[in-house]
């Protein structure tokens, strides 16, 4: 239990960092967490719920669709992640499905990084 509550804490941490760095980048304009830090709290909260809870599901859904296009279609999953988590928590602005996904890579990215530098600790 103590190890569930530890990898969904770093989970949570790291979905926070990576809306964060994508609302950096992408600009207010196209996508927002807010204006206080625990807006991104909650918001990275609540993305690492839906990404517990929801993405294996569509993950096996849309199995044929990912290997079709060697993967790539998990781009378009996370980016799903993002839309269900802005419909959800009103405090997240995504403007279309585009940038959810450049949103969605940017923290797969961050999650990609933060699990390497972790791991080699």
């Amino acid at each position: 239990m103590q190890h569930f509550l530890l990898s969904f804490g770093v989970r949570w941490a790291v979905s926070s960092l990576g809306l964060w760095m994508a609302a950096a980048l992408l600009g207010p304009a196209r996508f927002s967490v807010g204006s206080s830090w625990t807006t991104v709290v909650g918001a990275g909260l609540l993305l690492a719920l839906v990404n517990m809870a929801l993405k294996p599901l569509l993950v096996v859904l849309s199995f044929p669709a990912i290997i079709l296009s060697l993967g790539f279609f998990m781009l378009v999953v996370n980016g799903f992640m993002i839309i269900i988590v802005s419909w959800l928590y009103s405090s997240l602005y995504v403007k279309n499905l585009g940038i959810a996904i450049i949103a969605g890579l940017i923290v797969g990215l961050v999650n990609f990084l933060v699990t390497k530098i972790t791991e080699d600790v």
